[in-house]
């Protein structure tokens, strides 16, 4: 997909607001760690990186559920499989 600095840079702080969102919500984490955690899985790739915004292949929601609870999540907490109004209400 063609990013442009602009969109990409809105669309990264999206994500790690999601995210950080669900490590506090379900996984107890601190603002502060949620928000480290986030910027870790969600770092910065300049232009030209390969396979740059890969991780935007699946939401927030799917990643962070796979941290708090495996690949399986689905399965083993199947009320997690998709994201509650309050994730949506996220933008």
């Amino acid at each position: 997909m063609e990013w442009t600095e602009d969109d990409y840079v809105a669309y990264l702080a999206g994500e790690r607001r999601r995210y950080a969102w669900v490590m506090r919500t379900y996984g107890g984490l601190t603002a502060s760690r949620a928000g480290a955690e986030a910027m870790a899985w969600y770092p910065y790739e300049p232009p030209g990186a390969p396979f740059r915004g890969l991780v935007f292949h699946d939401e927030a929601w799917h990643w962070a559920m796979r941290v708090l609870h495996g690949d399986d999540y689905t399965r083993t907490h199947p009320d997690l499989a998709g994201p509650p109004p309050a994730y949506e209400a996220l933008g």
